[in-house]
């Protein structure tokens, strides 16, 4: 009896260890994630945060290739188990946040001007506002990857054009769209190279950078600058006239203005 017991014991621990993984998992195979058995990190002396960011994206493309590559092979030589562990890689890679790091308006730099008629920005700008308008008018857009899409076509109007006259309404549509995410010192820059870029930009960025400045950065002093200029210059919308002259007036008399 006492047998029976500990060999019941035995098969009910070795279930648990074992679990309710199928056969080959490849869990065994799976590096370890220990940092203090991972290689250090590489000394950034002698580089710049460009030099960094654009090996970052060489290596994530290699990385995929050789993914890819790894999948075709296990495809033809009929390895169904090492199949499935790279499948599952590749797929947690495409699952995997990647960030951009350096926002396309920060090395344009605020001198450009939004001059000349360019076809292909054009085209561009234009595939942004559809990706946008896809994603459901903001502030209630909830496809975020369409949003992520329409900033992708803006940044490349920018990236790519940079005399186009579309330039400051992409900058101004994607401050939007990061405003939006809540990525708020983006979205100032954003804003700022889009009245940067067209001085008389028919778009209330000025007002925007204030507010973003105001509410969310508390830079107050560069704020009431910014709500002083949007109202030199107009500012349309009836409601967003009445805040900025009450904001003024509350930063002037607060002295946080100043």
């Amino acid at each position: 009896m006492a047998r029976k017991v500990l060999t019941a014991a035995f098969v009910v621990s070795l279930t648990v260890l074992i679990g309710c993984r199928t056969t080959d998992s490849g869990e065994g195979q799976r590096l370890p994630t220990d940092p203090g058995i991972l290689p250090s990190a590489v000394s950034t002396a002698d580089v710049g945060e460009v030099d960094i960011i654009e090996q970052v994206t060489v290596n994530r493309q290699a990385y995929r290739q050789s993914l890819q590559t790894l999948v075709g092979y296990y495809t033809t030589t009929g390895n169904h188990r090492k199949l499935t562990w790279a499948k599952k890689e590749l797929a947690a890679l495409d699952t995997m946040p990647k960030y951009k790091y350096i926002p396309d308006a920060e090395p344009a730099g605020p001198d450009l001007e939004a001059s000349n008629l360019i076809p292909e920005a054009d085209r561009l700008y234009s595939q942004g506002e559809q990706f946008e308008k896809k994603a459901g008018p903001l502030p209630f857009g909830k496809n975020e990857n369409l949003l992520r899409l329409a900033l992708a076509k803006y940044n490349q109007v920018i990236r790519e054009h940079p005399s186009s006259d579309k330039i400051d309404d992409a900058a101004f549509k994607a401050g939007g769209i990061y405003q939006y995410l809540k990525d708020y010192t983006i979205a100032l820059l954003y804003y700022q190279r889009t009245y940067q870029w067209d001085p008389e930009t028919i778009h209330p960025a000025r007002f925007r950078a204030a507010f973003i400045l105001d509410k969310y950065l508390r830079r107050r002093a560069e704020a009431l600058e910014l709500y002083q200029q949007a109202m030199r210059k107009g500012i349309e919308h009836a409601e967003w006239r009445e805040f900025t002259e009450r904001r003024i007036s509350e930063l002037t008399k607060s002295g946080e203005g100043g």
